[in-house]
This record gives C-alpha cells, sequence and structure tokens, in this order.
C-alpha cells in the first residue's frame, strides 16, 4: 500500500506521521497520508513564499501556458485520479462521478488559464490618465472539503496562479491522497514552489488561516468551519473567499410536467448522494401537482443503481463518513417520527455500512430540522404549498443562501419568482448546473466572495490605482 508524501517545493516528502485513508464503500485501506504539522507548513508557505517574485514577474502569456500545461497533466492522468478518487471519496467511476469530476477539473483549468486580467482605463483625458491593475496577493492558502476534492481543488488552486499568485492547499483529512497526486503531477511543468500540499488534521487549517506568511484563505465547506476561519483569519487582515453550506430550495408550480421534470429534480438532489453544497435540499411543491410529482421523482429514482463505485455500474455511492452518515440517519430518523411519509428509502443495511438508501419524504414542513438544516446525503423532503408568496417566503425563511431553483413551463414567471428567491445562483427547469464563466458564491451565511469567471480570477488579486 503506497504511502503518500507533502508536496513541497516541487517534489514529495515524507513525515514522519501518517494516518490511514479508508475506502467509505467496504473499509479497505485505500493509502496513507502525510501527517503534517506547523512546521511542514511552515516549510511549505516558506517554499510558495520564494517562489512568487519569479511567478509573478512571468510574462502574462508563459503563465498562461504553464496552466494549460498543468490542465493537460491533469487530463493525461484523468483516469489513475479517477481510481483515486472512487477509492478513497465513494463516488463511482461513472454517472456523475469521479470520471465526471475529472473531466470537469480538466476543462476547468483550460478555461481558468485563458483568463484575461487587462488593465481598465478609469479616465484618460486633460485632466490626466487613470489605470486600474490588478496584482497578486502572494501566498494563498486553500482548503478543500472531502465531497469533490480534485475539482474543488482546481477551483482554488487555477485562479489563484493564473492571477500570479503562489498556494499552499490543505486537502480534507478524509479525501487528500487524489489532491496530493495531482498537486504532484502539476509540479511536473510548474516551477517549484509554486503549487505545494500539505495534508493533517482539522488543526492544520486554523494554523493556515492564522499564518502571517498567507495573504488570503480561500475555504469551501461547513458554515460553522467557515466562520471559525474568518475569525482566525482576521488577527492579520487576510483577504478571504469563503464558499460555505447550502440549504437550496425548489419551487415547483402548477404548471409543471412532473414526468417531464423528474429526472432534473432527482439529479438536483441526489448528485453525488446528496453529498454538494449546492444540490437541492429541500423541495416546495404546488398541490395540484404534489401527488403526481412525488409519484413521478420516486418512480425515476427507484431505477438509480448504487453500489461500490469501483462496479462500473453504479451510478450512486456511500456517505463518505460515519460522522456524515450518522446525520442523515439522525435528521430522517426525527422527519419519521414528526409525521414525515416515507415514500422511499429510510432504512439503511446498518452494521459497519455506510451506504444510504436514496430517501424521499413527503408531508414536511419548515420547522422540520430535515427541512431546517443542510442534511448533505441523500435525503430530500418535499413540503406542499397552496400560495406562491407563502412557497417564496419558505424558501427565504433560512440563515442559508447560496442556491434555489423554479419549475415551470411559463419562464416569465419563473425568472420573476427567481428574482424574489435570497440566494446566489438560481436555475430555471434545472438545479446545480454550475460552469466556469458564470461566478458563482453565496448570500446570508453560505459565504464571502465569488469563484468562477471574471469575477472569481479578480478575488485572487489587490487593485492598484494608477495616477499617470
Amino acid at each position: 500500500m503506497k504511502d503518500f508524501g507533502i508536496i513541497l517545493n516541487g517534489s514529495a516528502h515524507s513525515v514522519s506521521g501518517t494516518f490511514d485513508v479508508l475506502n467509505p464503500a467496504d473499509g479497505s485501506l485505500v493509502g496513507r497520508a502525510p501527517g503534517a504539522g506547523v512546521e511542514e507548513l511552515n516549510a511549505a508557505v516558506a517554499a510558495a513564499a520564494q517562489a512568487f517574485p519569479a511567478w509573478s514577474a512571468l510574462s502574462d502569456e508563459d503563465r498562461k501556458a504553464a496552466c494549460h500545461a498543468a490542465a493537460a497533466k491533469i487530463e493525461e492522468h484523468s483516469e489513475e485520479l479517477a481510481e483515486l478518487l472512487t477509492r478513497e471519496q465513494g463516488k463511482p467511476l461513472n454517472g456523475l462521478g469521479s470520471r465526471f469530476e475529472l473531466g470537469g477539473a480538466g476543462a476547468w483549468a483550460h478555461y481558468t488559464a485563458d483568463l484575461e486580467m487587462p488593465v481598465k482605463v478609469l479616465q484618460d483625458n486633460n485632466e490626466g490618465r487613470v489605470e486600474l491593475h490588478r496584482k497578486p496577493i502572494g501566498v494563498v492558502g486553500s482548503i478543500t472539503p472531502w465531497n469533490w476534492p480534485v475539482m474543488i481543488a482546481v477551483w482554488h488552486i487555477l485562479p489563484a496562479i493564473r492571477a500570479g499568485n503562489t498556494v499552499v492547499n490543505k486537502p480534507a483529512p478524509q479525501t487528500p491522497l487524489s489532491t496530493l497526486r495531482m498537486v504532484e503531477l502539476m509540479n511536473e511543468v510548474l516551477p517549484a514552489g509554486v503549487v505545494n500540499c500539505v495534508s493533517g488534521d482539522d488543526a492544520l487549517g486554523k494554523a493556515m488561516s492564522e499564518h502571517e506568511g498567507i495573504g488570503k484563505i480561500i475555504f469551501t465547506g461547513s458554515c460553522a468551519t467557515g466562520k471559525k476561519v474568518m475569525a482566525s483569519a482576521s488577527e492579520t487582515l487576510k483577504r478571504l473567499t469563503l464558499e460555505l453550506g447550502g440549504n437550496d430550495a425548489g419551487i415547483v408550480l402548477p404548471d409543471v410536467d412532473p414526468r417531464q421534470i423528474a429526472e432534473g429534480l432527482f439529479w438536483g438532489a441526489f448528485i453525488n448522494s446528496g453529498q454538494t453544497c449546492a444540490a437541492l435540499k429541500r423541495l416546495y411543491v404546488h398541490e395540484d401537482v404534489h401527488d403526481a410529482v412525488c409519484e413521478e421523482l420516486v418512480a425515476f429514482a427507484r431505477n438509480i443503481p448504487m453500489g461500490n463505485g469501483l462496479d462500473e455500474n453504479s451510478i450512486l455511492g456511500p456517505v463518505q463518513n460515519r460522522e456524515q452518515f450518522q446525520i442523515v440517519a439522525n435528521l430522517v430518523s426525527e422527519a419519521m417520527a414528526g409525521g414525515g411519509t416515507v415514500l422511499m428509502g429510510a432504512d439503511p443495511d446498518g452494521g459497519d455500512s455506510l451506504f444510504y438508501p436514496v430517501t424521499i419524504l413527503s408531508d414536511m414542513k419548515n420547522g422540520d430540522r430535515l427541512v431546517d438544516e443542510e442534511q448533505f446525503g441523500p435525503a430530500l423532503p418535499i413540503v406542499r404549498y397552496s400560495d406562491i408568496d407563502e412557497a417564496i417566503r419558505m424558501a427565504n425563511d433560512n440563515p442559508n443562501g447560496l442556491g434555489g431553483s423554479v419549475w415551470s413551463n411559463d419562464i416569465e414567471r419563473a425568472k420573476e419568482i427567481a428574482g424574489r428567491m435570497e440566494c446566489g445562483s438560481v436555475w430555471i427547469n434545472r438545479h446545480g448546473t454550475i460552469q466556469p464563466n458564470a461566478p458563482f458564491g453565496g448570500v446570508k451565511n453560505s459565504g464571502v466572495g465569488v469563484e468562477f469567471g471574471e469575477e472569481g480570477l479578480f478575488e485572487n488579486t489587490n487593485i492598484q490605482t494608477v495616477f499617470c
């Protein structure tokens, strides 16, 4: 079984301590990850700081070419990374699983490499010329989660280095191996020290957010942890991008064809077995179509196979870890005890298995914990409504505001309702389909700042105004 090393100053290095990474599908040992501490973090920050002057001074075309080369490395090794990702995260190779994630990571990296930061002329007249320049921050600290570990690492790393920064990444301790390997591959074509990767426990993330040598933190994860990152980063006034939890609401209008929308509803809610920040977490359905929507959604869901991700026939996999499994199980059990009607699922195998079945419940309401809290797993509560204003009020009655969706045959009516939803992204007749040219971020407790596209790239810069 392979022991992995931290990626420091261009190459892999062993550390004194390691920890086991297990396959959530069967509990088997995938590999041993390095348990880095503050000493290794300091070395990684020093390597990134040393690499920064030369990297930031590269011509724009040379830095763009290097980013494309890093993207090509991801593509070249996509099958190797996909298999490693499946083993440690649990998601299937097929469907919207590991091969999908690696394909997206490569394409996203190439798109980001082509983004530009031109000088913006604010004034050019007889009173003088004023220019807005965007300059790299320095060392960027990246803390990534366990649900989409490779893709989100690309979302963090590529914009940072494209803007001229250097990076220290810390992957989640549940899924560090695919990220360590990806960063190792990127270092085959990037200058030493531009991208470094250290794995360890949660204390390492706190040390990163406090570190005086890191100028910005980008964090993807829970709201509770994001608040801790923000607090610990305040002492050094770090720049921050926080993409935090979501409890995305979908609103189904009475004019829909239930059979036509069933597939979109299912994948909006159950992509990656529901372990996605911008997944559909609660669904409000008009009483006129409520029963038909429930029936069609259940009919579609019953045909989706769940199993070990290495099985080419699997489309959904397990919950990644025991803690998250228990959160889902507890919320569903409480919903059932409170009067929720189980339309399917809610009966896990028990024992050590982390496979939680696709679960759909009706007769739910705001105030039920399964509706009010982010379950982050394969369980969808459905709430019946009669008045659209009440549905919008219920959808907005939540501290989170990452995404939302409206389902209707009347696009203009759907857009009007979308404009009243308190969330960073709204989809019409789909849910969660992010893309690299569209800014993505939350409002309320769902985060600070945005990722993707030009706006996301600019988050990795400081503004310098030049008066000529």
